[in-house]
Parts: C-alpha cells; sequence; structure tokens
C-alpha cells in the first residue's frame, strides 16, 4: 500500500524502497498462504487494493496464469508500473474517493489500505460490490491498539527509548489526522458489507530481522519530524538506531488482522 501516513512516510522518500521489503518478508507469507486457502487460480479476475509494491501482484498473476486478470491500483502506481505485463494491469485509484476499477472480480485483496480512508465502511462495501457471486474478499489491516508496543519485553532503557519512540510516532501521525485502522474491527464490516462465511485470524511476527529493517527505515523517514515536534532529540533517536542495529532489541509490529468472506 501506498505510505504516506500525513507526509512522514512518502512513497518519495529514499526509505520508501526499504519499508515495501520490510513489509513483504513480514506478511507475504501469511498473505499467500491466505489467497491459498481462498483457491486463487487459472483465470481468476483479482483487483489488488492499493498494491504499493509488486511482491503481491506478482504472485497473483501467476497463479491466474494468462487467461486470469490482475487489475494493480494504488494513488502511486510507480512502483508497479514497472515492468508491468499482462494479466496485470495497473490503474491509479483512490479508493476512498473513486468507483471500483471493474465489476465480477474472483477476488479482491486490500492489505494495509485502509489506512488512509476516512469511510471504511463505505470503502469495503465498495470492494464487496465488485465481486461476482461467490467472489471473495481478504482484507489485512493492523491493529496498534491491541498491541501498542515496539518492545514487548521492556527490561531495560534501550526497550524503553524504543516504546517511547514508538509512542512518539503515534502522536505525530494524530496530530496529521491519521486514523489508524482497528484490525479488529474487520470480520464484523465484512458482515455488515454483505459477506458470509467471514473468518479471520492473527499474526504477530516477534524478533525478526524484517521488524528492524522496517523500524530502521521509519525512524529514519521520520527523525526530523520527531526532533521538530520536541518528542526526541537527535541523540535519543542516534542511540535508538544503534540499538536496532546491534540486534539486542527483540522488536516487534502491531498484529496484522486477516479477514476474509464470500459474496453471495
Amino acid at each position: 500500500m501506498t505510505r504516506t501516513d500525513g507526509h512522514l512516510l512518502d512513497n518519495r522518500q529514499t526509505e520508501a524502497a526499504e519499508h515495501f521489503s520490510a513489509f513483504a518478508a513480514l506478511f507475504d507469507p501469511t498473505t499467500f498462504r491466505h489467497l491459498e486457502a481462498l483457491g486463487v487460480g487459472s483465470g481468476w479476475r483479482c483487483w489488488e487494493v492499493g498494491a504499493g509494491g509488486p511482491s503481491v501482484v506478482s504472485w497473483l498473476a501467476k497463479r491466474v496464469g494468462p487467461t486470469g486478470r490482475v487489475v494493480a491500483t494504488d494513488t502511486d502506481t510507480s512502483r508497479l508500473a514497472r515492468g508491468a505485463r499482462p494479466p496485470v494491469e495497473v490503474r491509479v485509484h483512490d479508493l476512498g474517493a473513486q468507483d471500483p476499477p471493474g465489476e465480477g472480480f474472483d477476488l479482491v485483496h486490500a492489505r494495509l489500505a485502509l489506512v488512509h480512508v476516512t469511510d471504511r465502511q463505505r470503502a469495503l462495501r465498495s470492494m464487496a460490490g465488485s465481486l461476482r457471486p461467490g467472489g471473495r474478499l481478504l482484507v489485512e489491516d493492523v491493529d496498534p491498539a491491541l498491541q501498542p508496543l515496539l518492545c514487548p519485553d521492556e527490561y531495560g532503557s534501550e526497550q524503553q527509548l524504543a516504546n517511547r519512540l514508538r509512542h512518539s510516532f503515534r502522536k505525530l501521525l494524530a496530530d496529521r489526522g491519521t486514523d489508524l485502522p482497528c484490525g479488529r474491527t474487520l470480520p464484523r464490516l465484512l458482515r455488515e458489507a454483505g459477506l458470509t462465511r467471514v473468518h479471520a485470524d492473527a499474526y504477530f511476527p516477534l524478533a525478526s530481522p524484517a521488524c528492524a529493517a522496517l523500524e530502521s527505515a521509519t525512524i529514519r523517514q521520520i527523525r526530523d519530524q520527531l526532533v521538530t515536534a520536541g518528542l526526541a532529540t537527535d541523540q535519543d533517536i542516534q542511540r535508538h538506531l544503534m540499538n536496532v542495529t546491534s540486534g539486542a532489541l527483540d522488536l516487534t509490529t502491531p498484529p496484522m488482522i486477516s479477514a476474509w468472506g464470500r459474496k453471495q
């Protein structure tokens, strides 16, 4: 998903590629497991919402084959358009403001796509409405309120600093009006969108090298904003980045909630 987060995490910044790589390393295995369970196969018509990077789009393209179709959309398609070829079709699209880029999809998938959408119920209804009867919708989003810490095992000053900076990051987002999504609401929202056979589960990575890579890229992107807002000093940030690089911190992310259902 294209990350702007109130211009804190902009795709145009040099660390954006690191973000996409870390997200893929952390969450692609879980996403692919769910997509396989939903039966994605040859000839399927798929809409990848807020695709951002190419990893899920490439996986879908291989599964649907030359007789299928993968419509990959985002507000910024710069990382998708490079080398895109059939069955992939790349379109600029704003989930919160525009109608779906088609109808009769066998699958609609959105991961970390709702963070920029004010009316999530409307967005989910839009995605559900683009499905054919029997089509599947898979939505995945984090829930920071379920687990707000960067270091759940806060046993020393390094972990306390990490958690303080994570809290400061979320304060910057809140001050910019970013409403972080609550993954726990997804099953209910899918049912309210008219889907049946709704299920959900959660993935909670801990002590993964990709967690450290994601944290390093994030802190480097928001360093100036943290200092300007008086939420941290340059010394705090440099010390935290050294702690992250050392590998001594057991870092995590908010749990990723995956919810899926079927259109009647």
